[in-house]
């Protein structure tokens, strides 16, 4: 079922029902929000991008969820919440969670050396000193090998067989002593797919979806090619920009045995329920497709990363601030570029997918959490002040352009504000409007711009505001 372009609620809740209501019209979540979604709205006009997907959950409700631009741009087939995309390296944390659901059960060990399930596996040993290679080293992307295996298939768009794999690794040698340092590997992560096959005596599709998927009723994620239902809502792949500003429409790319590596597809509204999940999992802490111990485990740092930002978990990338840690991974295929993200001590996930070969979702979910997880983890809180706002400058609120770029006056934090939208940031070229009389105002702000100056709104006969001057000059009203 296709949802509205709105801002919409997601139906699920798994365990506080009506909560996330009560959250989106929380005063501070909703101006946040406002903020985020215009920013995305201006950034998405003026970079070009074709689509973009973005959900925010908070425990296990939904706060957030919206489209924009196009699934398909020939056929003008709008961006829906549904929309699947190719999800790239994802696919890892799938890839993962299945390697540890058989540790677990005691069918495998972290410490095992690869060639005990592969022993074809024969690459050629720079250094013939070192450990041999584990799973563990495959899971922390510390194994010392290649990138990729021998077959140029990001160039070609031809992913290689498992028997053309086994073939061909002889012919490759390794890059880095075992757990010298960290080195990301697709070939690393679709080995580690490889033995989820020899040990479960399944296909990695077939496990992965039974043991995974459809407990966590991700019911529009799927392994390798998918079905013809979710391919009508597979939304196109487009390339970069190139310097005539077209885009590549991108092929369907089967990922073969690079699937436990990037082969999987979702939707945002899946990758929602992924998170709530592994929120449900951490405080609970029962077993729920994992162990709650085994989920902490694979998200703490294993092998730290050489400024001390982050390192990687089993499967999962960490990032560390001093606002947040942040748990997840990040996808880039052929047309698609996406990213999930956990805040484990605020207890948010954000995801965004985009449609574009330059989409950088990080991009995305760095300003959800600077800009909205601020505002919902003290709404939570349930001591919020109450709203000082005077209720008669929804007036003045909307986008005014001129020819210099977007401007947005919106109500941020009980103050009538104006700001850029076309900046990386727009808080930082916040200036606040301070009344004066009617329709005039004064602006506070700092640097070269007109602050300390009068800000003057424009009414038609019928009281609508069409203009608003900063000093002498003027931008139009959008909205």
């Amino acid at each position: 079922m296709k949802k509205t372009l709105a801002i919409a609620v997601s139906i699920w809740a798994l365990a506080c029902p009506g909560f996330a209501a009560d959250l989106s019209k929380d005063t501070a979540v909703a101006s946040q929000i406002e903020l985020l979604d215009a920013w995305i709205q201006t950034q998405m006009k003026y970079n070009g991008l074709p689509g973009l997907v973005i959900g925010i959950v908070h425990e296990q409700e939904v706060v957030w969820q919206k489209a924009y631009g196009h699934a398909n741009t020939a056929e003008d087939a709008a961006m829906e919440t549904d929309s699947i995309f190719r999800i790239a390296s994802h696919s890892k944390l799938f890839t993962s969670i299945a390697v540890l659901q058989l540790r677990d059960a005691g069918k495998l060990r972290l410490d095992d050396p690869i060639v005990k399930y592969l022993p074809w596996f024969d690459m050629k040993d720079r250094h013939p000193e070192s450990p041999p290679i584990t799973i563990w080293n495959l899971l922390t992307h510390s194994a010392g090998i290649p990138r990729e295996s021998i077959h140029p298939a990001w160039t070609e768009y031809e992913f290689p067989t498992l028997e053309q794999v086994k073939e061909t690794v002889s012919e490759q040698e390794t890059t880095y002593r075992r757990a010298d340092r960290f080195k990301y590997s697709n070939l690393g992560l679709s080995l580690a797919g490889m033995i989820v096959e020899v040990v479960s005596g399944r296909s990695y599709k077939e496990y992965v979806e039974s043991e995974i998927l459809t407990p966590l009723r991700m019911d529009s994620t799927s392994v390798g090619v998918p079905s013809a239902e979710h391919k009508k809502r597979l939304a196109t792949g487009y390339g970069r920009p190139m310097p005539d500003h077209s885009r590549e429409v991108m092929p369907f790319v089967d990922a073969r045995a690079f699937d436990p590596a990037t082969g999987l597809s979702s939707n945002v509204e899946d990758m929602l329920r992924f998170l709530a999940w592994q929120m449900r999992l951490r405080a609970g802490g029962d077993k729920e497709v994992l162990r709650a111990s085994t989920l902490r485990e694979m998200q703490r740092v294993h092998f730290l990363n050489e400024t001390w930002t982050g390192g990687r978990g089993l499967g999962f990338g960490i990032t560390h601030s001093d606002a947040r840690d942040l748990v997840g991974h990040g996808g880039g295929y052929p047309g698609y570029r996406t990213n999930t993200m956990l805040s484990p001590k605020e207890h948010i996930g954000v995801v965004v997918f985009t449609n574009g070969g330059d989409g950088n979702p990080n991009r995305y979910v760095r300003k959800a959490y600077e800009w909205v997880a601020p505002a919902i983890v003290e709404a939570v809180k349930g001591d919020a002040p109450p709203q000082k706002a005077d209720p008669s400058w929804t007036l003045y609120t909307g986008t005014y352009r001129s020819r210099g770029g977007d401007r947005m006056v919106m109500i941020l934090d009980d103050e009538l504000v104006l700001l850029s939208l076309m900046s990386d940031d727009p808080t930082t070229s916040k200036g606040i409007l301070v009344p004066v009389e009617e329709h005039l105002f004064r602006l506070k702000a700092t640097g070269g711009g007109p602050h300390g100056e009068l800000v003057r709104f424009a009414l038609d006969e019928s009281g609508n505001v069409t203009r608003i001057y900063v000093g002498v000059n003027y931008s139009e009203r959008l909205n």
